[in-house]
């Protein structure tokens, strides 16, 4: 049982290069898909090698990964997203109608 285990982690970290590729090329929005598919990927994989080699350690890296990985994503959103994502401002200076 522990092999299959093993080999799906594997299989899963064959998953890994497309994500890395669209994190550091592309528009914003492909990017921030890149790094979600990557959180999620990699927490899978820590989750299954923590079942594979029966380790708890590995299994609590992977929830805590799950459990910042959307921080990491608004963070991603907010500071490198630039204000495209905002509305624009449409405030007047005082004293102009």
């Amino acid at each position: 049982m522990n092999a299959w285990l093993l080999a799906t982690a594997v299989l899963l970290t064959l998953g890994m290069p497309p994500c890395v590729w669209a994190a550091g090329r592309g528009s914003a929005v492909e990017r921030l898909a890149g790094l979600n598919l990557a959180t999620t990927v990699v927490t899978v994989v820590l989750l299954l090698t923590a079942q594979g080699f029966d380790r708890s350690s590995f299994a609590d890296l992977g929830l805590v990964l799950a459990v910042l990985g959307p921080a990491g994503t608004l963070v991603f959103a907010r500071f490198l997203g630039g204000r495209s994502i905002e509305a624009p401002d449409t405030r007047r200076p005082h004293g102009k109608a």
